[in-house]
């Protein structure tokens, strides 16, 4: 209660596993509101989709529809979105820049480098990115650069950054650096934006990277108000930029911040949290805490000895059917989970649950508009909204092909970057033709015409049914149905088929659902798209086992939870069984902690006596986080016996108490 009451001072509220996190935020929401706040002046800022959505419909069902659509609850990257938006062109930005994805990226890396390596992009991508996650501009990460491989990505740095200017583009990235930006450097919009929101919430505080934390700060300002909720024993991210330090930092930075810690545990039986705790103890401290629940003790936590990954698989497989049928016909395959610690695991488990025939999703794989076929359709619509887009203009212009090939496309890219306009602008400039053969100039231009009237008749079609009309005319006017045939006619049917999910996804956005969501124009989605493709998480409920990284299984919990490979170098990971740092060893120690607290009632720890390293079977040993989980460590139940005989020590010891104050009392 107190953490949800406490609104006038910034506040840390330390939410351990299964403590009801999102609950004290939509409640200290509905509190705020209470004291007279307004709906549109509170900001709840979550690191996925899937929690903002979920943080949304319980606000929803807690404060009504009307003040919970005024309320701003979106993702660190889709309030950048929103801040560029509106305020972009105090950096430079046209309102319609556009937001690339990773493979253009990579795209973008490969062209600025005049390479045709498929590696090295990928790798200056993660490096660029980490750079930018600490702040650095190019400049900063050449001064930064302490080998000559990060020197080189370095260079590339200025040359991709001098890119995405020219083209009116943003990388993912730059949603948190250019908010960052213009919140420091634009007193106006700083003034405007701290006004604007009273009370900041933040989840998950413990997975911001330095960025992020910076972002915050100049959004809330020096004396500003928020409540941030995180966990020091679940900060599992160190690999991507996120950093511990910050939760240290916020104590320092806000000398008033107030520590209220929630300790109860609704999720999950004694006996599983007593593994947990046992394991995250032996981690340094920032808070201590220790989770307890009234759920009872629950089964015992199982160690499953296995012969190999295999008998691994087999065993997980049959304890889950196990679990599944002892709940009758309540039983269901989505109360299951197999976790493991990297994505090669999971195969041999897919494998042992296809011949069981149980039904199986593998969390983190392919996304939805991750597929080719849709971010073909994705780059088409991108054009639509921002003409300048080099990157989806590319992938447009070539799909389907349309007899403009690599040559002139080529020539357009030295004409366009000699007079530094984009793509699309060079197909109308008058010196064209003296740069490409007319035949060029004519297929060129024809595109141009395409996309120009496609334009005008996706800013028309307004609602659900003249929005899948446009598509579907547009699909046929495109023959992509026959494309995908020429590609691959094997996958040509499964492929087309996400396509016609996908028009009917922009249809349905298109449509509207109340006086609140008006009807939307084709254009209108397609001005979204790109972060919607970044931010979206296709969540299919079925009734089915889930299969996920234990990175990927944070925020969620499971019935009942089998975690794999519980083995020195697979958890904690080493390489080739290199010693790890104690940082190191920290982090993979929470994340044993965060698989343990998946699971609510029954948990099993699969531990190899034998594992493939490359192409050989050497032997395993169990993960020291074994011994420390203490499984032999269970309360012993009572004995009558010596309840009794105390009992009566009790009972004798008062009657002597009395008989010894009785003569005194009638004296």
């Amino acid at each position: 209660m107190s953490a949800v009451q406490h609104v006038h001072s910034p506040c840390l509220v330390l939410a351990g596993a299964g403590s009801g996190k999102t609950r004290v935020i939509t409640h200290k929401i509905a509190h705020l509101l209470q004291q007279g706040m307004r709906a549109d002046a509170i900001a709840a800022i979550t690191f996925t989709n899937k929690a903002a959505q979920e943080m949304r419909e319980r606000a929803r069902e807690l404060v009504g529809a009307k003040p919970a659509k005024a309320l701003t609850i979106a993702t660190f990257h889709a309030l950048g979105v929103r801040l560029l938006r509106e305020e972009g062109e105090r950096l430079g930005l046209k309102p319609q820049f556009s937001i690339l994805d990773s493979d253009d990226v990579v795209g973008i890396l490969r062209d600025c480098a005049n390479t045709t390596d498929a590696k090295l992009p990928r790798l200056w991508q993660w490096q660029i990115s980490l750079w930018k996650n600490e702040g650095l501009d190019a400049d900063g990460a050449l001064a930064a650069a302490e080998s000559e491989s990060e020197r080189q990505a370095a260079i590339v740095f200025r040359a991709y950054a001098e890119r995405l200017a020219a083209y009116q583009a943003v990388d993912f990235d730059d949603l948190i650096g250019l908010p960052l930006k213009l919140l420091t450097t634009d007193p106006i919009a700083q003034a405007k934006w701290r006004a604007k929101f009273k009370h900041v919430l933040i989840d998950e505080v413990q997975d911001t990277n330095a960025v992020q934390y910076a972002l915050l700060k100049a959004l809330v300002g020096p004396e500003g108000v928020f409540t941030a909720v995180g966990d020091d024993d679940q900060s599992i991210y160190g690999w991507r930029g996120a950093t511990l330090d910050n939760l240290k930092q916020l104590g320092v930075d806000y000398p008033s911040l107030k520590v209220i810690a929630l300790e109860q545990n609704y999720r999950s039986t004694s006996a599983i949290l007593r593994a947990a705790n046992h394991v995250i103890a032996a981690n340094p401290k920032l808070f201590e805490k220790k989770l307890w629940s009234d759920l009872g003790e629950g089964e015992p936590v199982a160690l499953l000895q296995c012969d190999d990954e295999q008998h691994e698989a087999e065993r997980a497989v049959a304890r889950l059917q196990s679990k599944r049928n002892a709940e009758g016909a309540n039983g269901k395959w989505s109360d299951c989970a197999i976790l493991y610690r990297a994505n090669h695991q999971a195969r041999v488990f897919e494998q042992a649950l296809r011949r069981a025939q149980i039904p199986y999703k593998v969390s983190g794989g392919q996304s939805f508009f991750d597929r080719s076929e849709i971010k073909d359709l994705c780059a088409w619509l991108r054009l639509l909204v921002n003409e300048d887009d080099d990157p989806a203009f590319l992938r447009a212009v070539t799909t389907p092909k349309r007899g403009i090939g690599h040559t002139t496309l080529a020539a357009l890219g030295a004409f366009a970057g000699a007079r530094k306009i984009s793509l699309f602008e060079a197909l109308f400039h008058e010196s064209l033709e003296a740069a490409v053969s007319s035949r060029a100039v004519h297929g060129l231009h024809e595109f141009g015409r395409t996309v120009h009237d496609l334009q005008a008749r996706a800013k028309a079609a307004v609602g659900k049914d003249a929005a899948m009309k446009l598509c579907l005319d547009w699909l046929k006017e495109l023959d992509y149905e026959a494309h995908l045939q020429h590609v691959e006619e094997a996958s040509a049917a499964s492929r087309y088929s996400n396509v016609l999910d996908f028009v009917e996804w922009v249809a349905r956005r298109c449509g509207g659902r109340d006086e609140d969501d008006p009807e939307q124009s084709v254009l209108d989605v397609a001005q979204s798209i790109s972060v919607i493709m970044s931010l979206m998480e296709r969540d299919e409920e079925q009734d089915q086992v889930t299969l996920s990284t234990l990175h990927a299984s944070k925020g969620l919990e499971w019935p009942h939870v089998v975690l794999a490979g519980v083995n020195e170098g697979l958890l904690p990971f080493t390489r080739d069984e290199e010693a790890i740092t104690p940082e190191g060893l920290a982090e993979e120690r929470r994340l044993m902690y965060v698989g343990i607290t998946r699971a609510r009632k029954s948990l099993g720890v699969s531990v190899l006596r034998r594992r493939k390293r490359g192409r050989e079977m050497v032997i395993a040993r169990p993960s020291r986080f074994v011994d420390e989980m203490r499984l032999d460590d269970v309360p012993k139940p009572a004995d009558p016996r010596a309840a009794l005989a105390e009992l009566r020590a009790r009972m004798a010891a008062q009657v002597a108490e009395r008989e010894a104050k009785a003569p005194k009392e009638k004296g």
